[in-house]
């Protein structure tokens, strides 16, 4: 397995052998500032996360809602781009080794080249890759960039995947797969977890893979409740609306903080069996 993809399934493995599941909280980099991405990834680190997805802002963010829209704004509006991003990420090698995985759309990784991209991330200290508008069928010079370079490619299912692209993505992704629980955008209300639990377990059984899951979990209890099946949590617009409520305040990383503090108090065994 490449070098990158050892610190996202040492991390599955870790947590698997004590009887826990991943929290992934998502934020957008470079809102409201690179600077405060920095410092919100150490404290989420010491708050309880265990890997942590960076979003890269794009203009047209299809997959993303309002909420999400609005921070790669404020992110572009503050002069963040994919290869500060990178700059910020090196730097922060030097401080923690938390599997950090990028989400970006593939018009910012086509913009520099696949080749390129993969070996300036995988420098900069990049573990994983999500890219929500880049199916598998159509990601064979990313994937073999990938391969040859890091960093791990992780690919996403929703609830309307058919069969093939299932056997896909299982077949192509590394690190964990990435389940969307709804049929919308980030940040939809979230509903059927009955229907949620009986395609992860069946995905589970079928991909022999982590599968975190993600889209519209917005409280602890909406956490607890994935957790009982799930291998991951992933986190994203309830936290970014945090830190747009907060962002011109000194309580963001304390605010941040608790919230994120609150997700994985929900999500370990003695609180999910409560």
């Amino acid at each position: 397995m490449l070098a990158t993809a050892n610190r996202i399934s040492a991390t599955f493995e870790q947590l698997a052998a004590k009887g826990e599941k991943a929290l992934i909280p998502y934020i957008m980099a470079g809102d409201p500032s690179l600077a405060d991405t920095e410092s919100l990834v150490l404290a989420l680190e010491k708050a309880g996360a265990d890997l942590i997805e960076l979003g890269v802002p794009f203009s047209d963010p299809i997959a993303d809602g309002p909420v999400i829209q609005k921070a790669a704004e404020r992110a572009l509006l503050s002069g963040t781009s994919l290869r500060r991003i990178l700059a910020m990420v090196k730097t922060l090698r030097t401080k923690t080794q938390i599997p950090l995985i990028l989400m970006t759309y593939y018009n910012t990784i086509m913009a520099i080249g696949e080749e390129t991209f993969c070996q300036e991330a995988v420098a900069a200290g990049v573990d994983g890759v999500i890219v929500p508008d880049m199916p598998p069928e159509e990601a064979d010079n990313l994937h073999k960039a990938a391969q040859a370079h890091g960093p791990c490619l992780i690919y996403l299912l929703a609830p309307t995947s058919t069969s093939n692209r299932k056997t896909e993505v299982i077949r192509r992704t590394q690190g964990f797969i990435y389940y969307v629980s709804i049929t919308g955008i980030t940040g939809a209300k979230l509903e059927g977890f009955a229907d949620i639990e009986k395609n992860v377990r069946a995905l589970q059984k079928k991909a022999k893979k982590p599968i975190a899951v993600g889209f519209g979990i917005a409280t602890p209890d909406d956490a607890r409740r994935m957790a009982a099946f799930a291998d991951g949590v992933i986190v994203g617009s309830a936290l970014v609306k945090k830190i747009a409520e907060f962002q011109q305040s000194p309580e963001l990383i304390q605010e941040v903080s608790r919230f994120t503090e609150q997700l994985k108090s929900a999500i370990r065994p003695n609180d999910r069996a409560a």
